[in-house]
């Protein structure tokens, strides 16, 4: 089976529909949360995942817009997106949301899917080794997806010595898990924040147990102008040229 990996959307459906595309055919997609905020077309988004063989998990900036989370612990350009996404957002879209998962609904027998980390789901950045190690306790699987941090990424577990190390995920490579257990981010949709703009998604192919890592050009400008219609701040507008 073929399955497309996508996280943190953020709202933006130019970048969806590229990804989409050059993704190709695919027999389901998991998207690891973060649908919406940031970005200026969460409705679209939300009804192009709805419309697909789907497992979407739940991602703080999907909360925010629920109220499920304390909007003063955002900064204050991610708190002015996430109120002005309620304002927009459908109430069919709103109980979509609402519905999403906290954690994969039925455990997979070599997979877990986790939007944060897996001590904590919604939230917690996996962002260094030494926070990875810790977490490296609270799934069971050999493999774990994460998103959140919008930045490509693998953590391999070393039994022997209980330490993390960290490497760039391969672009255009395909490669296969193990033997160490490992954590996997496959960077940001609508957002990357590693320094280079373009989209970042995953193919994770079910029975070679493999995965390859792409990146995609898509039109920046046109989604930014989409933002400056919606009136979101400047600096969420900027940061899409820069990916960061």
């Amino acid at each position: 089976m073929k399955i497309l990996i996508l996280s943190d959307i953020h709202a933006n459906r130019v970048a969806l529909e590229t990804v989409l595309k050059d993704a190709g055919k695919v027999d389901k997609v998991w998207c690891l949360g973060d649908v919406v905020g940031y970005g200026p077309e969460p409705n679209e988004c939300i009804e192009i995942l709805r419309n697909m063989n789907l497992l979407c998990l739940a991602g703080n900036h999907d909360w925010a817009v629920l109220d499920k989370l304390d909007l003063d612990d955002f900064n204050p350009d991610a708190r002015h997106a996430a109120l002005w996404t309620r304002e927009v957002l459908s109430p069919a879209n709103f109980n979509w949301l609402i519905k999403l998962p906290e954690r994969v609904p039925i455990q997979m027998d070599e997979i877990t899917l986790i939007h944060g980390s897996p001590q904590h789901p919604i939230w917690e950045y996996v962002a260094t080794p030494a926070v990875a190690c810790v977490n490296f306790d609270y799934f069971e699987t050999p493999i774990c997806f994460i998103g959140h941090t919008h930045v490509p990424v693998i953590y391999r577990y070393h039994t022997e010595n209980d330490t993390v190390s960290t490497e760039l995920v391969p672009e255009n490579e395909h490669f296969a898990f193990g033997p160490e257990r490992m954590m996997i981010n496959p960077g940001s949709v609508g957002q990357p924040r590693d320094g280079d703009p373009r989209s970042a998604y995953a193919i994770f192919d079910t029975d070679s147990m493999r995965l390859v890592h792409r990146r995609v050009d898509y039109d920046i400008a046109r989604t930014q102008a989409k933002m400056h219609m919606a009136g979101l701040p400047e600096r969420l507008i900027v940061r899409l040229s820069h990916g960061w």
